[in-house]
């Protein structure tokens, strides 16, 4: 991965943490129903930032050079399985 990538991932994972142990606060306290979905929201958004930048990453340099190097099918495959990964949600 990219070190500037990298730094990015790390970044919104720890924002990620901080967002779940408030979730685990506001359920400890009591907080609003209505509250708590709204922050839980905002986690899944958040991770899903995290995925989308992990597989721009693979595209851009992983599955390119399978392709580079002429394994088509594993790069595709790769692709197939995170597409199915992403239905499941």
């Amino acid at each position: 991965m990219k070190k500037d990538n990298k730094t990015k991932g790390i970044r919104r994972l720890k924002i990620v943490e901080g967002q779940v142990r408030a979730l685990q606060r506001m359920l400890e306290e009591g907080t609003y129903c209505i509250d708590i979905l709204t922050q839980s929201a905002a986690v899944k958004q958040a991770l899903s930032s995290v995925e989308d930048l992990i597989l721009e990453n693979h595209l851009s340099g992983c599955v390119a050079q399978q392709m580079k190097s002429g394994n088509i099918a594993k790069a595709t495959g790769e692709i197939m399985n995170v597409y199915k990964l992403s239905k499941k949600k």
